[in-house]
């Protein structure tokens, strides 16, 4: 019967599948076929159509009751059914697979008929055995991704920071995120209550798989996921979706190491007022370096900013502290991008001298810290 498929289904839970994937399809072009869904209603008795996308890091697949008249499989470009299914009316849809690879969709008395090729092409997903998964609370996983994935590194020459590190701790227990660039580092623990096998030695998961694995979080029917480890993948499912993500094989460097050990100037500051005065004086900082001077004396932090081309700006901050005067140099986004993960009203900000990183903790989580490393005033 070569590779007909009929079925019907809701033209709601189409779209919603067909927008979940349109993230991870491959943009580069590296397999022109990446760029399509697998739409594969090949169990007929399962009443389930599997929407499939992969772009071989990171695969998805979730699973849409439809009525299916005659099983079997198609690919097409997964952009353009998305836009295709979009803009149809709120009617069931009709999906029609022809022998030659076409796609035929009738909706009310819209039809169209897109090219695609054989689904055989199609790479396989990595299929998990029934391995070991642990139930873990979408919540606590959304808020440590979010916490960490900021500092991961996009540099591809340096693909072990490419992702963010993930491990339980032997002593407490305690399930801990890293992610570092080199320039600057975060780090959150969460007692989640559980044990993750596979985890013996930490894992490096990519930063794309964490990003989708964020957006299926954030969907409002996810309470909690199961998650598991198995070879090099990692493997996170929900109800009816399952993603797959492989994981970076290569060492996580040892962070530890980065982490100030004691920090001998130590303040509060109120999150919302020291952003808004490192965003204001950010505008005038060097285009390339984004660098901003903290000068710290009694009573005083003095914000600073020069820019040869543009002119300098310049701001104060009342802060209790008391000691010897510091001049310290900091990357503006870095820190930026560390108060806005942090979530808190207030940061303690840790320094030790003009040549170590400053060190942010929310004053209300002693599990949570993210590093800024300093550069040369």
């Amino acid at each position: 019967m070569g590779n007909e498929m009929k079925l019907k289904i809701a033209k709601g839970e189409l779209q919603k599948g067909l927008a979940r994937i349109q993230s991870v399809v491959e943009k580069r072009n590296t397999m022109p076929i990446l760029a399509n869904v697998l739409l594969d209603a090949s169990n007929k008795e399962d009443k389930k159509l599997i929407l499939a996308a992969t772009d071989l890091e990171v695969g998805i697949r979730g699973f849409h009751p439809a009525d299916i008249e005659v099983s079997g499989k198609a690919t097409v470009s997964a952009k353009k059914l998305y836009e295709i299914v979009r803009e149809l009316p709120d009617e069931p849809i009709l999906l029609e697979a022809t022998a030659n690879s076409f796609l035929k969709i009738h909706c009310d008395r819209a039809q169209f008929t897109l090219a695609g090729n054989t689904a055989e092409e199609y790479p396989t997903l990595p299929d998990f055995g029934l391995g070991e998964t642990t139930r873990i609370q979408g919540l606590f996983l959304a808020e440590m991704i979010e916490r960490t994935i900021y500092a991961a590194s996009a540099d591809e020459t340096r693909y072990n920071l490419n992702g963010v590190y993930f491990e339980q701790l032997a002593d407490s227990g305690k399930v801990r995120m890293v992610a570092t660039d080199g320039h600057r580092l975060a780090v959150i623990d969460r007692m989640l209550g559980i044990n993750l096998s596979g985890l013996k030695t930490g894992v490096i998961i990519p930063r794309k798989g964490l990003v989708e694995l964020k957006r299926l979080l954030d969907e409002e029917d996810t309470d909690e996921v199961e998650l598991g480890f198995e070879g090099n993948s990692a493997l996170v499912r929900k109800s009816n979706v399952t993603l797959v993500m492989r994981l970076i094989e290569g060492e996580f460097p040892n962070y530890q190491q980065v982490i100030p050990r004691e920090t001998t100037i130590n303040l509060t500051v109120t999150v919302e007022t020291f952003s808004r005065a490192l965003r204001r004086v950010a505008l005038l900082s060097a285009e390339r370096s984004r660098a901003i001077k903290f000068e710290l004396s009694d009573g005083q932090l003095r914000l600073s900013s020069n820019n040869p081309d543009l002119g300098d700006a310049q701001e104060e901050l009342d802060v209790d502290y008391v000691g010897e005067a510091l001049t310290v140099a900091f990357n503006a986004r870095y820190l930026m991008d560390a108060l806005n993960s942090v979530k808190a009203k207030e940061v303690r900000l840790g320094f030790k001298d003009a040549t170590s990183p400053a060190q942010l903790v929310p004053s209300d989580d002693d599990d949570a810290l993210a590093v800024v490393m300093p550069m040369r005033v």
